[in-house]
């Protein structure tokens, strides 16, 4: 493997602004990487391979930009955001040929600072999986043993930035689809604060969960990231009017955690939780108390009831997202329809996947008549209850700490046959969802039993990216450093 291609962000950034970097080299680096690795990892679906050589020559011939932090780094596009002139099919037949002429605001923004898109991300289909196994197209292996999957479903983004495809990516998070991949493949995985990142652009699963964020191999490169995605958006009416903080300056603000109070939620601490994943979380835990945090428990009574309110909300959410997919405006289209209900029945029914059409059924039923109080309303009420419950806890503590998953990355085919089983993959990451609070996930080591990457997650205030970020560099710096895959 090229060394370039182990530099993390910030270093890469820093040797093609002092030239001792070609973008071209770099560019070419990673197209020899994706082309070792892809065939067996299957995390991409679109190379952008003749458009990032030519920018990449042209950006050499003007020379590094040093207003562009980002400028000629290659990065990879989960393909639920719209990027001009590329494909974004959100894995789904629906949208196999669909071109955008605009991109998602943060694409914007790290086309702005300089970056160039050397591809797009495979996913399950419109966002809805925990493994990428629901693509429409082909499943994603984890490059830290090819049996297992990936995560989801940004687990094209995750795998790939984990198998040195790319020094970064952008994925989404609905319900824990940053964090989750982020931990079964060893990543460092940002979930903003609802509105700190703009959805303009973001093709919707569920408009009041969705977040764009930064998948990246240190706590520094995700820092670097944000600092160019992050940002109100008029185009965007749920962008919120914050100004956005230095978050490089965050993570040399101190060289430890005194001062800092770290909640534990016991419910995140009980029966279902691998006792690999545990262990490896607790360490991390007595590693915060080493450097000075105070570690006190919490209850967030509520937390059992998010996965039940998530699953209503966003599959109701979902079934009015994607009610304009008829085949009609756009979207794939039968052609051997005679009337306008089989033209409907076989546009939907062919071009969905199962999972896709699931959740739409079931979301539809959710808010029809006779059960819209019954489901809806109850899980709008439990929502706020959940909420209040993380605000509550905050107001004692900085930030909140869990297991991001009850266990390491399972094998490709185990669950995908049960969906409530891979559904529940997701229960210690979609309350954080629900709250519209942020979170990191950060690698706490490997698993003794199954040798597989485990995630702690960090939960914050509102805003309270830049606390996040400080608390995980100082927590990276001393923990000891995971080996590269070998999976692959």
């Amino acid at each position: 493997m090229n060394s370039i291609c182990k530099m993390p962000l910030s270093e890469l950034c820093k040797n093609i602004q002092n030239k001792d970097l070609k973008v071209r080299e770099v560019v070419q680096a990673y197209l020899d990487r994706i082309d070792e690795t892809e065939q067996s990892l299957g995390a991409l679906l679109n190379i952008n391979r003749e458009e990032a050589l030519e920018q990449a020559e042209d950006m050499d011939k003007i020379g590094p930009d040093q207003k562009k932090p980002l400028w000629g780094v290659p990065a990879v596009i989960k393909d639920v955001l719209a990027t001009s002139g590329i494909t974004t099919t959100c894995a789904s037949k629906m949208l196999k040929d669909f071109v955008p002429f605009y991109d998602a605001d943060c694409v914007r923004r790290l086309k702005n600072a300089g970056a160039l898109i050397l591809g797009k991300s495979n996913m399950d289909e419109f966002a809805m999986g925990s493994s990428t196994e629901n693509s429409a197209f082909f499943p994603t292996r984890n490059p830290w043993n090819p049996e297992k999957v990936p995560g989801g479903s940004s687990g094209g983004s995750a795998a790939s930035v984990a198998a040195y495809q790319c020094p970064f990516a952008l994925g989404t998070d609905t319900g824990g689809s940053i964090r989750q991949p982020a931990s079964f493949c060893g990543l460092v995985g940002l979930k903003p604060t609802y509105g700190r990142v703009s959805r303009f652009g973001l093709v919707a699963y569920g408009s009041s969960l969705d977040q764009a964020g930064p998948l990246t191999r240190t706590v520094r490169d995700a820092a670097l990231v944000m600092q160019e995605i992050a940002g109100q958006d008029p185009k965007d009416s749920t962008s919120a009017p914050e100004d956005v903080p230095d978050y490089l300056e965050a993570l040399s603000e101190s060289e430890d955690l005194k001062g800092m109070k770290l909640g534990v939620p016991e419910e995140y601490w009980s029966e279902g939780l691998s006792a690999e994943v545990e262990e490896k979380c607790k360490q991390v835990l007595d590693l915060a108390r080493d450097l000075g945090a105070e570690v006190k428990p919490v209850k967030l009574p509520y937390s059992p009831y998010s996965i039940a309110a998530y699953y209503i909300i966003v599959m109701a959410e979902a079934s009015s997202n994607l009610a304009r997919y008829d085949g009609v405006r756009y979207g794939w289209r039968d052609s051997s329809v005679s009337d306008l209900i089989e033209m409907y029945t076989k546009n939907r029914s062919q071009a969905f996947g199962n999972e896709v059409q699931r959740r739409i059924i079931l979301g539809t039923y959710v808010l029809s008549s006779g059960y819209y109080d019954a489901y809806y309303k109850k899980a709008a009420q439990a929502r706020r209850l959940i909420r209040e419950d993380f605000l509550g806890a905050l107001s004692e503590c900085d930030l909140l700490c869990a297991p991001v998953t009850p266990s390491t990355a399972f094998n490709l085919g185990e669950k995908i046959q049960d969906p409530l089983q891979m559904y529940l993959t997701d229960v210690f990451t979609n309350s954080l969802n629900l709250t519209g609070l942020p979170g990191l996930s950060l690698p706490a080591g490997l698993g003794g039993e199954s040798g597989m990457p485990v995630g702690i997650q960090f939960f914050g205030p509102n805003f309270g990216e830049k606390l996040l970020l400080k608390a995980g560099h100082v927590l990276e710096e001393n923990l000891p450093d995971l080996p590269e895959p070998q999976g692959i």
